[in-house]
């Protein structure tokens, strides 16, 4: 089933201003302060430490370094070699359970992140999706088939995509929570093609994806494929994530 996100924009900004308003308000001897989760599952506790480089005036949130420090200018294609992996690859093969120790916040842990990205794949897929010794991938762009993301609700799967260097990825479908905290990190866009693109590609075609026209155009195969309209997901992406939308918009207050 087609995942929107419009419908809960509005919901999730409200959650992201109080969160902030909740941090402005806690005692300065606190150690972490707990926001209003992505998940509905489990919230997210992020340490607040003094020498952080990427937490805005020493709040808690979710921010990985890559949201944090590029500057959103609008992209409106991607281009790329794709990685093409089947139906309901859960939460456990994007970042098994044992890694997520790791604090995105920190840019250091954040790399060490991406490198393993999709290490959980069974030993079917024979091309590793990060090179031995690498911590980034040469596949920009993943190509998926239904219920991708399923499994857990645990928001280190779409950051550890985009801290290995994925941009964008293309599925039938998603499940729910992938999909909204793939939107709230602001890391990789989560695309829906209209029929089975995992089908018709393969790991290692080149592959362009234009957001304006919601196009995938396959320049190893000559073929293009329609997908599904980013819609009002697209600008909180752009602007790195729910908290920096709400920032952006005036939803919330700008950091001092």
């Amino acid at each position: 089933m087609a995942v929107s996100y419009s419908s809960s924009l509005s919901s999730f900004a409200a959650a992201a201003a109080f969160a902030e308003t909740k941090a402005s308000i806690a005692p300065a001897s606190s150690q972490a302060v707990r926001f209003a989760s992505i998940s509905s599952a489990r919230p997210f506790i992020a340490p607040l430490t003094s020498n952080s480089t990427v937490h805005r005036n020493r709040r808690a949130s979710f921010v990985a370094p890559r949201a944090a420090a590029e500057s959103h200018s609008s992209p409106t294609s991607f281009h790329g070699l794709c990685y093409v992996v089947g139906d309901n690859i859960d939460t456990d093969q994007i970042i098994p359970a044992e890694y997520l120790t790791l604090v995105p916040s920190n840019p250091a842990e954040y790399e060490k992140l991406g490198s393993y990205a999709l290490i959980g794949l069974p030993a079917s897929y024979e091309k590793r999706f990060i090179e031995p010794n690498e911590t980034k991938t040469k596949y920009s762009i993943v190509i998926g088939g239904e219920n991708f993301g399923c499994g857990s609700s645990r928001e280190h799967a779409p950051v550890a995509l985009g801290a290995a260097g994925v941009a964008a990825v293309v599925a039938q479908s998603y499940a729910r929570i992938f999909f909204r905290n793939s939107v709230a990190t602001g890391e990789v866009y989560p695309l829906e093609s209209e029929v089975r693109v995992c089908e018709e590609c393969r790991t290692g075609d080149v592959i362009t994806i234009e957001l304006g026209e919601s196009r995938l155009i396959n320049h190893t195969t000559g073929k293009e494929y329609k997908l599904q309209p980013i819609g009002d997901a697209g600008p909180v992406i752009e602007a790195g994530g729910i908290f920096a939308y709400a920032r952006k918009t005036g939803m919330i207050p700008q950091s001092a």
